[in-house]
């Protein structure tokens, strides 16, 4: 590891961050691994030392993103020593060898399993080398996330436990850029849970492209949350994103009596066609996902859910679509996120034959008007009621604080006290499309929920 001139500045790194949770969460470990080799966070990339840019690969022009981002960086730097350009994530683990060909301008390229390597690869780069380091190397990459410290906990606080995938959907990329399925020690998830509680945070969500999937030595993601709702001073616990072949009985039980596990649930099905289902390789059919949905509500009738779907899959007709929307409308979703299909090269459905795009993006419209409307209808049933908030954050206009509800709601009010960490009760006066707003019930401490 390179040594640190005692005159010289600590050198500043920017991270760039596309993509789920799990990205931001890779991109704050790696903060926490570059901090110790003497790097320091940077929120103005004019003015770093080493750029990152931490990728996605799931959406559409994923590469085209990061060619873009270089061609910024380079105009910025025209006049400048150049920065160190590292592409990382899983656009660099799908892509790594192109990138590098592409463009000399990037130094290297990191899998998201090979993050943990940062700073020697850093100090390879400063040595004049260029890096393609794409090991599926999960278990090294747990181990040294174990030693890592996490000092700067926010009230709502991500953990990884799980990465990988062993479905094989056939537009999915993530097996190929992540790996098979690995899950962490629950020794380890508990003792950094137990940092970022000691450190500020009330909620903890567990991350996992198959987080459901969980098994370590035979604990599954039922024993975990069991087990972290031992803490005392953790409040609220969520797990995303979900797989319905996944959604086992002890994990449907444990909402019967876990009092920190939120009722609310993401668990994506993609589609409603039995037929499209079966094309998509996924390994279930609409009756199977909606018994989930049944016996999660006998459980607990006031637990709701969100779900992605995908409009135009390759084959996909008039009647296919419309039993999307029969799903949509049975469940009453109160969260969607739906998508024109978008072919990722190296996925069996990227030589599919597509739809037409102008019916592509008539459907999504419909789709997402229906299913903004459920979504309203929702809302408008919350004016007037009390919903249990935790506060993250001030905002930036004065005595304004941002929350969240049991059910990932966004909610804002207007308090003179200072809110962050707090649990309150807060009374619902108006919505709008993306926020609840409120008034935090006063004068009664009791009613306040000390986290």
């Amino acid at each position: 590891m390179a040594q640190k001139s005692k005159n010289k500045l600590p050198e500043k790194i920017f991270i760039k961050t596309f993509g789920c949770q799990m990205n931001e969460y890779d991109s704050a470990r790696i903060r926490d691994l570059t901090k110790n080799n003497g790097f320091i966070n940077s929120t103005d990339y004019k003015n770093s030392d080493c750029y990152i840019i931490n990728t996605c690969h799931i959406r559409e022009k994923a590469t085209e993103k990061v060619f873009h981002e270089i061609g910024r960086i380079k105009k910025n730097f025209r006049n400048k020593k150049k920065p160190i350009i590292i592409v990382a994530g899983c656009v660099a683990q799908a892509e790594g060898e192109v990138l590098l060909e592409r463009d000399k301008y990037i130094d290297a390229v990191i899998g998201p399993q090979s993050y943990h390597k940062i700073n020697k690869i850093i100090d390879q780069i400063k040595e004049k080398e260029r890096i393609e380091e794409t090991d599926f190397e999960v278990i090294e990459k747990f181990d040294k996330l174990n030693v890592v410290k996490n000092e700067n906990s926010k009230v709502s606080s991500y953990i990884t436990i799980q990465e990988g995938c062993d479905k094989f959907c056939k537009f999915c990329v993530v097996p190929y850029t992540r790996g098979p399925e690995n899950s962490r020690s629950l020794d380890h998830i508990i003792s950094e849970a137990q940092t970022l509680v000691k450190n500020g945070a009330k909620e903890i969500i567990l991350l996992g492209q198959n987080v459901n999937a969980y098994n370590y030595k035979e604990k599954k993601l039922s024993d975990l949350i069991f087990e972290l709702e031992k803490i005392d001073e953790l409040k609220r616990i969520r797990y995303t994103t979900s797989h319905p072949n996944d959604m086992t009985n002890d994990l449907i039980e444990i909402y019967s009596h876990s009092k920190k596990l939120m009722p609310f649930l993401h668990l994506p099905v993609q589609t409603g066609s039995d037929k499209l289902l079966k094309l998509m390789n996924r390994k279930h059919d609409k009756d199977f996902y909606l018994n989930i949905v049944s016996k999660l509500k006998k459980i607990n009738a006031n637990i709701e859910f969100s779900s992605d779907f995908i409009i135009g899959y390759p084959g996909e007709t008039d009647k296919d679509f419309n039993e999307s929307l029969d799903l949509l409308m049975e469940v009453k979703f109160i969260q969607t996120y739906s998508f024109i299909y978008s072919a990722r090269p190296g996925t069996p459905a990227y030589n599919f034959k597509l739809n037409t795009l102008d019916d592509n993006k008539k459907k999504l419209a419909k789709f997402q008007k229906i299913s903004n409307e459920i979504k309203i209808a929702y809302r408008k049933n919350l004016i007037g009621s009390k919903v249990k908030t935790l506060f993250e954050n001030k905002m930036n206009e004065p005595n304004k604080y941002f929350g969240r509800d049991e059910y990932f709601n966004s909610v804002v009010v207007e308090s003179e006290n200072n809110l962050v960490g707090k649990i309150a009760e807060v009374k619902i006066n108006k919505i709008n499309n993306q926020t609840l707003f409120g008034e935090k019930i006063s004068g009664e401490k009791k009613r306040e929920f000390a986290a």
